[in-house]
């Protein structure tokens, strides 16, 4: 197992006074170990002990051939492997549970009275995913590099005159000609009047003359996510759109200015938030700034109003307001990708945000 990650666990589990837990997120499971493990409906269950007992309960549909460093413990489809888990269990104390287990081993495990009393085990294990280390800030400059120059090779598409779902499965290729190993979410690729809902689901439509074009994408490299918003125009760009799209660039300057270890969450939404309310547009900023990002595009840790925690280095979150009109047929959104330092931050994204105007050589009107 990787020691550094399991330790940080361990100390956060003593801190919580919690002995012993469970781990069943495959996510969290390649984070301590470095091996991605499917099970599907089958039992799978990182065992961890405050006293250094560690198991890894897997059946053996999957098997392993190399040293996870961590005991296995072996069952088969013909036998109750969460009884097998039981017994390594500390059954007269606390132990903490995965956020994801499902319901019917948790209740089989009840039965058996594998434990003094459950709680949930998942904020430990988001609260030292959320801090990445070093070789993980180093993944993401690579993924998020490879996503500026996407985003380059994509933009260069938009004016020939194909439709937005012609333009996502084209991106799906850009990735995989990088090394990408897959998106790391369905990209969002909207004209006009599409750009004004936030989660367009990409369809049939063609750009035409004056639209603004979304562009939300982001893949995975080396296991690690990549997420960027940019907000170009066809064409032409009339002086509304320019005021609206420069209202979103500052408040996303804002915003990344706001991401400072031992600022509140919540101060990098409000430093959005606060400037497009200023500007009249407050109700049409119609979700959260941003969300963490590292082995998942969104990961514990929301960037909004309402989160009090404290910004800690090593950190990485998204910085991406937006103004979305619908009766104006289109919208903007600008998104950066911020990582945590000891003095400020680091924008992981380079790719430019002054305003594109890209030629439609592609125009039927």
């Amino acid at each position: 197992m990787k020691e550094q990650r399991v330790q940080r666990i361990l100390d956060a589990m003593k801190e919580s006074g919690i002995p012993q837990m469970i781990i069943s997120d495959a996510t969290a499971i390649f984070y301590l170990t470095g091996k991605w493990i499917h099970p599907g409906e089958r039992l799978l269950a990182l065992y961890l002990n405050i006293n250094g007992n560690h198991k890894l309960v897997i059946n053996e549909l999957f098997p392993q051939n190399k040293d996870l460093g961590v005991e296995l413990v072996w069952y088969n489809d013909m036998q109750d492997g969460v009884a097998i888990l039981n017994e390594v269990l500390e059954h007269d104390k606390m132990i903490g549970i995965d956020k994801t287990w499902p319901a019917r081993f948790l209740l089989r495990l009840q039965e058996l009275g594998g434990a003094k009393g459950y709680v949930n085990g998942s904020p430990i294990v988001d609260g030292v995913r959320i801090v990445k280390d070093e070789e993980e800030q180093e993944k993401m400059r690579i993924s998020s590099q490879i996503n500026d120059e996407v985003m380059g090779e994509l933009i260069s598409m938009i004016g020939k005159g194909m439709s937005e779902k012609e333009l996502s499965a084209a991106v799906r290729k850009l990735y995989d000609s990088h090394g990408c190993e897959d998106v790391s979410f369905s990209p969002i690729t909207a004209f006009g009047k599409n750009g004004a809902d936030p989660h367009h689901m990409t369809d049939d439509t063609k750009g035409k003359t004056g639209d603004s074009v979304v562009l939300d994408i982001g893949g995975m490299k080396d296991n690690y996510a990549s997420d960027m918003t940019r907000t170009v125009f066809l064409g032409e760009v009339s002086e509304r759109q320019k005021e609206i799209y420069n209202i979103v660039l500052e408040a996303n300057l804002r915003g990344i200015a706001a991401a400072r270890a031992g600022n509140r969450m919540c101060d990098v939404d409000l430093a959005a938030r606060n400037y497009i309310e200023e500007q009249g547009y407050g109700a049409y900023f119609t979700h959260r700034t941003g969300h963490s990002i590292g082995l998942e595009d969104h990961e514990y840790g929301d960037v909004s109003s309402t989160n009090e925690a404290i910004i800690q280095v090593g950190q990485c979150f998204s910085v991406e307001p937006g103004i979305y009109l619908p009766e104006e047929n289109f919208g903007v959104r600008i998104e950066d990708l911020v990582l945590i330092t000891e003095d400020g931050c680091e924008v992981l994204n380079h790719f430019q945000k002054e305003l594109i105007v890209i030629d439609n050589i592609g125009k039927k009107g």
